[in-house]
Protein backbone atom coordinates (compact mmCIF):
# COMPACT_ATOMS: atom_id res chain seq x y z
CA UNK A 1 0.00 0.00 0.00
CA UNK A 2 1.36 3.43 -0.89
CA UNK A 3 0.57 6.67 0.88
CA UNK A 4 -2.14 8.87 -0.63
CA UNK A 5 -1.02 11.25 -3.34
CA UNK A 6 -1.69 14.21 -1.04
CA UNK A 7 0.38 12.80 1.83
CA UNK A 8 3.63 14.65 2.46
CA UNK A 9 6.88 12.88 1.63
CA UNK A 10 8.60 11.14 4.54
CA UNK A 11 12.30 11.50 5.33
CA UNK A 12 14.23 9.76 8.08
CA UNK A 13 16.84 11.96 9.78
CA UNK A 14 19.62 10.43 11.84
CA UNK A 15 21.90 12.52 14.05
CA UNK A 16 25.13 11.08 15.44
CA UNK A 17 27.88 12.40 17.68
CA UNK A 18 30.12 13.77 14.94
CA UNK A 19 30.73 17.51 14.94
CA UNK A 20 28.24 19.43 12.83
CA UNK A 21 25.00 19.05 14.78
CA UNK A 22 23.83 22.28 13.15
CA UNK A 23 23.33 20.39 9.88
CA UNK A 24 20.89 17.92 11.41
CA UNK A 25 18.99 20.61 13.30
CA UNK A 26 18.76 22.93 10.30
CA UNK A 27 17.71 20.00 8.10
CA UNK A 28 14.83 19.23 10.47
CA UNK A 29 13.80 22.90 10.53
CA UNK A 30 13.87 23.17 6.73
CA UNK A 31 12.00 19.92 6.16
CA UNK A 32 9.28 21.14 8.53
CA UNK A 33 9.05 24.42 6.57
CA UNK A 34 8.70 22.36 3.38
CA UNK A 35 5.99 20.17 4.98
CA UNK A 36 8.06 17.00 4.76
CA UNK A 37 7.14 14.44 7.42
CA UNK A 38 10.25 13.58 9.46
CA UNK A 39 11.25 10.56 11.50
CA UNK A 40 14.14 11.31 13.89
CA UNK A 41 16.65 8.87 15.39
CA UNK A 42 19.52 10.24 17.49
CA UNK A 43 22.44 8.43 19.07
CA UNK A 44 23.39 9.22 22.68
CA UNK A 45 26.55 10.94 21.41
CA UNK A 46 24.33 12.88 19.00
CA UNK A 47 22.23 14.22 21.88
CA UNK A 48 25.40 15.15 23.74
CA UNK A 49 26.82 16.94 20.73
CA UNK A 50 23.59 18.83 19.95
CA UNK A 51 23.69 20.12 23.52
CA UNK A 52 27.41 20.96 23.39
CA UNK A 53 27.43 22.67 19.98
CA UNK A 54 23.97 24.28 19.95
CA UNK A 55 22.80 24.41 23.57
CA UNK A 56 19.68 22.35 22.82
CA UNK A 57 18.44 19.59 25.08
CA UNK A 58 16.84 16.35 23.87
CA UNK A 59 13.32 17.76 24.23
CA UNK A 60 14.05 20.82 22.10
CA UNK A 61 15.65 18.64 19.44
CA UNK A 62 12.77 16.16 19.38
CA UNK A 63 10.22 18.97 18.96
CA UNK A 64 11.73 19.63 15.52
CA UNK A 65 10.59 16.23 14.20
CA UNK A 66 7.16 14.81 13.43
CA UNK A 67 8.01 11.39 14.87
CA UNK A 68 10.85 10.44 17.22
CA UNK A 69 12.15 6.91 17.66
CA UNK A 70 14.39 5.54 20.38
CA UNK A 71 17.75 4.27 19.16
CA UNK A 72 17.08 0.81 20.63
CA UNK A 73 13.59 0.51 19.13
CA UNK A 74 14.38 -1.84 16.26
CA UNK A 75 10.66 -2.62 16.08
CA UNK A 76 9.83 0.93 14.94
CA UNK A 77 8.07 1.46 11.62
CA UNK A 78 11.24 2.77 9.92
CA UNK A 79 12.96 -0.56 10.62
CA UNK A 80 10.85 -2.12 7.86
CA UNK A 81 10.94 -1.59 4.13
CA UNK A 82 7.14 -1.87 4.11
CA UNK A 83 6.98 1.59 5.72
CA UNK A 84 7.25 4.02 2.79
CA UNK A 85 9.83 6.78 3.07
CA UNK A 86 11.42 8.84 0.33
CA UNK A 87 14.91 8.99 1.78
CA UNK A 88 17.16 9.02 4.83
CA UNK A 89 19.82 11.56 5.77
CA UNK A 90 22.40 11.07 8.52
CA UNK A 91 23.47 14.58 9.49
CA UNK A 92 26.13 14.51 10.74
CA UNK A 93 27.37 10.96 10.21
CA UNK A 94 30.15 9.74 12.49
CA UNK A 95 32.79 7.34 11.25
CA UNK A 96 31.40 4.72 13.65
CA UNK A 97 27.96 4.98 12.07
CA UNK A 98 29.47 4.97 8.59
CA UNK A 99 31.36 1.75 9.44
CA UNK A 100 28.20 0.14 10.83
CA UNK A 101 26.27 0.98 7.67
CA UNK A 102 29.12 -0.11 5.39
CA UNK A 103 29.28 -3.50 7.09
CA UNK A 104 25.52 -3.99 7.45
CA UNK A 105 25.48 -4.24 11.23
CA UNK A 106 21.97 -2.87 11.75
CA UNK A 107 22.71 -2.98 15.47
CA UNK A 108 20.44 -0.06 16.38
CA UNK A 109 17.49 1.70 14.77
CA UNK A 110 19.62 4.31 13.00
CA UNK A 111 21.82 1.74 11.26
CA UNK A 112 18.85 -0.58 10.66
CA UNK A 113 16.89 2.26 9.02
CA UNK A 114 19.93 3.01 6.84
CA UNK A 115 20.13 -0.66 5.88
CA UNK A 116 16.41 -0.64 5.00
CA UNK A 117 16.91 2.50 2.92
CA UNK A 118 19.68 0.80 0.95
CA UNK A 119 17.87 -2.50 0.47
CA UNK A 120 14.74 -0.72 -0.76
CA UNK A 121 16.89 1.31 -3.19
CA UNK A 122 15.86 4.60 -1.61
CA UNK A 123 18.11 7.63 -1.25
CA UNK A 124 20.58 7.50 1.66
CA UNK A 125 22.67 10.64 2.17
CA UNK A 126 25.53 10.44 4.68
CA UNK A 127 27.00 13.76 5.79
CA UNK A 128 30.26 12.25 6.99
CA UNK A 129 32.32 14.32 9.41
CA UNK A 130 35.98 13.60 10.07
CA UNK A 131 39.27 15.01 8.94
CA UNK A 132 41.69 13.85 7.79
CA UNK A 133 40.33 10.52 6.54
CA UNK A 134 42.21 7.33 7.24
CA UNK A 135 42.11 4.30 4.96
CA UNK A 136 39.27 2.64 6.90
CA UNK A 137 37.14 5.79 6.47
CA UNK A 138 37.84 5.89 2.74
CA UNK A 139 37.10 2.20 2.27
CA UNK A 140 33.85 2.51 4.19
CA UNK A 141 32.83 5.50 2.06
CA UNK A 142 33.60 3.49 -1.07
CA UNK A 143 31.59 0.54 0.26
CA UNK A 144 28.46 2.58 0.99
CA UNK A 145 28.76 4.36 -2.36
CA UNK A 146 28.90 1.00 -4.12
CA UNK A 147 25.72 0.04 -2.20
CA UNK A 148 23.93 3.14 -3.48
CA UNK A 149 24.41 5.69 -0.71
CA UNK A 150 25.51 9.25 -1.38
CA UNK A 151 28.53 10.35 0.67
CA UNK A 152 28.17 14.08 1.25
CA UNK A 153 30.81 15.63 3.49
CA UNK A 154 29.41 19.07 4.38
CA UNK A 155 32.12 21.04 2.62
CA UNK A 156 31.18 24.70 2.20
CA UNK A 157 31.00 26.37 -1.20
CA UNK A 158 32.59 29.81 -1.25
CA UNK A 159 31.82 30.81 -4.84
CA UNK A 160 28.53 32.42 -3.73
CA UNK A 161 30.52 34.60 -1.31
CA UNK A 162 28.63 33.66 1.86
CA UNK A 163 28.50 36.31 4.57
CA UNK A 164 27.81 34.06 7.56
CA UNK A 165 28.11 30.52 8.89
CA UNK A 166 24.32 30.18 8.70
CA UNK A 167 24.47 30.98 4.99
CA UNK A 168 27.04 28.20 4.51
CA UNK A 169 24.91 25.77 6.51
CA UNK A 170 21.73 26.69 4.65
CA UNK A 171 23.34 26.22 1.24
CA UNK A 172 24.62 22.78 2.25
CA UNK A 173 21.26 21.75 3.71
CA UNK A 174 19.42 22.83 0.55
CA UNK A 175 21.78 20.70 -1.54
CA UNK A 176 21.13 17.73 0.74
CA UNK A 177 17.36 18.24 0.51
CA UNK A 178 17.67 18.24 -3.26
CA UNK A 179 19.59 14.95 -3.07
CA UNK A 180 16.76 13.29 -1.12
CA UNK A 181 14.68 13.39 -4.27
CA UNK A 182 11.60 14.92 -2.63
CA UNK A 183 11.83 17.74 -5.16
CA UNK A 184 11.88 20.58 -2.65
CA UNK A 185 15.53 21.62 -2.24
CA UNK A 186 16.40 25.16 -3.22
CA UNK A 187 20.19 25.39 -3.42
CA UNK A 188 21.76 28.45 -4.94
CA UNK A 189 22.68 27.67 -8.53
CA UNK A 190 26.01 28.39 -10.11
CA UNK A 191 25.41 30.45 -13.23
CA UNK A 192 29.00 30.91 -14.31
CA UNK A 193 31.49 33.74 -14.05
Amino acid sequence: MTPAASAPPRVVVGITGASGAVYGVRLLERLRELRVHTHLVVTSAGVLNVHHELGLDRGALEQLADEVHALADVGACIASGSHPTAAMVVAPCSMKTLASIAHGFGDNLLTRAADVTLKERRRLVLMVRETPFNLAHLRNMTAVTEMGAIVFPPLPAFYHRPQSISELVDDTVERVIELTGVGLGQPRRWTGL
